[in-house]
């Protein structure tokens, strides 16, 4: 979960280039969903007790390696970058936790694909808006593109959750 956390803290600083794409995305849109992935398995094979604890330890990993490997302290962006993703990680990682117990009777599915959706509407907002509010980074159109890539890779990241379901007990 930290590597997770620290590798898109990283690459949320680099547009993408190809297709015109750099006003709308990041590399970090496609590493951040895998986060939401690992706190669904543990909360379906553990509990949201267990689910809470890997966030909270994901929190602390993330927020360290943040600060000694990717936050350049002689520069705003990049503190706030760090405290926007801190912020925006453990509240988006706690509601995702929250629903998916919430859901989990449902079919299969319902559970991941509601809990991701909803928590990365959360931690999109939260993070693009404390990181570049009020700066020229065009964080409103970089945050709805980092939305949609977030909404399809949740989609996507229910196949390997569905596969990796068989192979895990349900709490």
């Amino acid at each position: 979960m930290g590597v997770i956390v620290l590798a898109s803290n990283y690459l949320v600083q680099f547009p993408i280039k190809f297709y015109n794409l750099q006003d709308i995305l990041t590399y970090g849109a496609l590493s951040y969903p895998i986060a939401f992935l690992i706190t669904d398995l543990a909360n379906r094979s553990y509990g949201k007790i267990i689910a809470r604890k890997i966030v909270y330890f994901g929190f602390s990993i993330g927020i360290v390696f943040t600060l000694f490997f990717s936050t350049n302290f002689s520069d705003l962006i990049s503190i706030r970058i760090a405290i926007g993703s801190g912020i925006a990680f453990i509240f988006a990682q706690l509601l995702d936790v929250q629903i998916f117990d919430m859901l989990r009777k449902k079919k299969w599915y319902i559970a991941p694909l509601t809990s991701s959706i909803l928590a990365s509407a959360l931690d999109t907002f939260l993070f693009f808006s404390i990181s570049f509010y009020g700066t020229s980074v065009p964080w409103i159109t970089l945050s709805l593109g980092d939305l949609v890539v977030k909404l399809m890779v949740a989609l996507f990241m229910l196949i390997p959750f569905r596969l990796l379901l068989g192979t895990m007990k349900e709490a």
